[in-house]
């Protein structure tokens, strides 16, 4: 079932969740239990992100060696797990750093055979690595462009012309959104037309970077309707549960931390405080947003739902 579908169809507060794969050779049972913690929630879908390989500088015996290596596979597993153990629906990540658009339709075609409905396109996180490509392979250089590609899909056309019987796919697309705008516009107005691409070339919602302050959320999407765009947009949420997270956030997600949520979690004296700041801080906004008509809440988890737990405790839903 698409994402779309889910909440047009939803009788209650749609709360889904963004999980990432283990480290390789991570256990799987961690991450089961991760789940069976989410599911409690009764997601209709959860994101699973993707990562290319990663540059790593390992020092030996013969001085500082560069190596390559993707160190967080097993998104299409995963998936899998997700869809046919808790039946409910898995949203991967499709990206364009570090593969090649021959890459990325195995990849979508490997997703179809499993039933995937859902697809969120990104561009992906800089990891150092930069995919050349050899034999008449080329890459998407943008989120836009990889839209695209799926929607070529949708509509039966791959990268090799000529495929006899060569059906056509039926993704829903998810792209993301920047209430703050995308650190590499220049300004919210260029990221918006962006945005707008994505959107015409075949995205069906958008799901935004995180944000603590809601009024980015309200005015973002008062933008984009203003623009025409009239497509779902969930607001993306993260649960602030470390000091370290007032530097690390904005410097890594490009996000602004009001000052009234940075003032108190400074003066806390100790960890457990600082995770009840902050769970009472995401409680506040979750309220907020759907009591002005927010389509759903998506909480970025990663590998630990606690957060996320002591935050659902504190909503009637």
């Amino acid at each position: 079932m698409k994402v779309t579908e889910h909440l047009a169809s939803a009788k209650k507060p749609v709360i889904t969740f963004e999980i990432i794969p283990p480290l390789r050779g991570g256990n799987v049972t961690n991450l089961m239990a991760l789940i069976d913690d989410l599911v409690h929630y009764e997601p209709p879908f959860i994101d699973i992100t993707s990562h290319a390989a990663q540059v790593v500088y390992e020092e030996t015996r013969d001085g500082i060696k560069r190596k390559v290596k993707r160190k967080r596979p097993g998104t299409i597993g995963i998936c899998a797990l997700i869809q046919n153990k808790y039946k409910i629906d898995a949203v991967p990540h499709a990206i364009c750093t570090g593969f090649t658009r021959e890459e990325t339709e195995d990849f979508l075609i490997e997703l179809n055979y499993l039933g995937i409905d859902n697809v969120l396109a990104v561009k992906g996180d800089d990891s150092g690595f930069r995919k050349t490509p050899r034999d008449g392979k080329s890459v998407n250089d943008s989120a836009l462009d990889l839209v695209s590609q799926i929607t070529d899909l949708n509509h039966g056309k791959y990268l090799e012309d000529g495929l006899l019987d060569a059906q056509p796919t039926d993704f829903g697309v998810g792209v993301s959104g920047y209430p703050e705008k995308h650190f590499a516009a220049p300004n919210l107005e260029s990221d918006l037309r962006n945005t707008e691409a994505k959107i015409a070339a075949g995205a069906d919602y958008i799901v935004t970077q995180m944000f603590f302050d809601n009024s980015h959320y309200f005015e973002y999407v008062d933008k984009c309707r203003e623009r025409g765009i009239d497509v779902p947009i969930i607001p993306g949420l993260k649960v602030l549960v470390g000091k370290k997270q007032l530097r690390t956030l904005p410097e890594m997600f490009h996000c602004e931390i009001p000052v009234e949520l940075a003032d108190e979690v400074e003066a806390a004296t100790e960890r457990e405080h600082v995770i009840e700041i902050g769970a009472s801080w995401a409680a506040r906004q979750v309220e907020e947003l759907l009591d002005r008509g927010a389509p759903s809440i998506h909480f970025y988890v990663m590998l630990n739902a606690k957060a996320v737990q002591r935050v659902m405790g504190k909503l009637d839903l």
